[in-house]
């Protein structure tokens, strides 16, 4: 049985933690295989949107299984400028989490089934978006066991939620409940734990329909502009405007407009 499950469908690939047992921790060998679909993921030109979600209705994921991540008997500076494999090997085992190095075009999706704590959470807050189950919990505990979310956990969380909330959660790593993520903008929706897979696929599907090209442009913006003044951020706008403008999806966009009927883009 695989920690990582992969499918495909309707132009939407799910990829599924499968360690039910430990509420879908991660060890190292099983984060290694998350990067490695996650890869192949971006890289398959049937996906368009791509969701992680854990298994059972559980846990999401309760982050790095500190049973299996043992710190080795190397000091960390044999690990910290090494390349990703061989850092993971020499005791930086999380550093295969930090999917934001593969780079992903596509919209990335966590749909939330329970516990998401600690690397869970970091991996959630990586993605462009987070949806969950009203049974859903989020933390980062780390503090508690002497440690630090070590991936993206104190920035990505500033970056996502009002900094005294943030601080808040990194200081006293207490826990927050599904409404409350919602109040504070950590999540865009929360359904019942039994809808979450049939609305999280609705959502993927609808987003797959839109143009490929432009949804991809959209996620570049968001990435790249971010931090950047406005003059830049317009300048940048306007020539991703400019390399649609021309596209086959963009000309069958103003030709399906004009003709009232669903387009069909091929993502050229």
């Amino acid at each position: 049985m695989s920690s990582v499950e992969y499918s495909v469908a309707d132009h939407v690939a799910h990829i599924r933690l499968n360690r039910a047992q430990a509420l879908n921790a991660l060890d190292p060998a099983a984060m290694r295989l998350l990067r490695e679909t996650l890869s192949d993921a971006s890289s398959d030109d049937d996906v368009r949107v791509i969701v992680v979600t854990g298994t059972g209705p559980k846990a999401f994921c309760a982050g790095a299984d500190l049973k299996n991540t043992a710190t080795g008997g190397e000091p960390y500076m044999a690990a910290a400028w090494e390349a990703l494999e061989r850092a993971a090997e020499r005791g930086a085992y999380g550093r295969p989490l930090d999917i934001s190095s593969l780079q992903i075009a596509k919209p990335l999706i966590a749909s939330i089934n329970g516990i998401c704590v600690g690397g869970g959470l970091e991996l959630a807050l990586l993605c462009d978006l987070r949806i969950c189950a009203d049974n859903a919990s989020f933390g980062l505990p780390e503090v508690r066991v002497a440690s630090i979310p070590g991936v993206c956990g104190v920035s990505q969380l500033l970056r996502c939620v009002p900094r005294a909330v943030a601080m808040k959660m990194l200081f006293a790593g207490d826990r927050i409940d599904a409404a409350e993520a919602l109040r504070i903008g950590l999540v865009s929706d929360v359904w019942p734990a039994a809808e979450l897979a049939a609305r999280t696929h609705a959502l993927a599907e609808s987003i797959a329909q839109n143009g490929p090209l432009a949804v991809k442009a959209v996620k570049r913006l968001a990435v790249d502009t971010e931090m950047l003044p406005t003059h830049l951020a317009h300048r940048m706008a306007e020539m991703s405007w400019g390399i649609l403008r021309d596209s086959e999806d963009r000309q069958e966009g103003r030709i399906a407009f004009a003709e009232k009927r669903t387009p069909k883009f091929a993502g050229r």
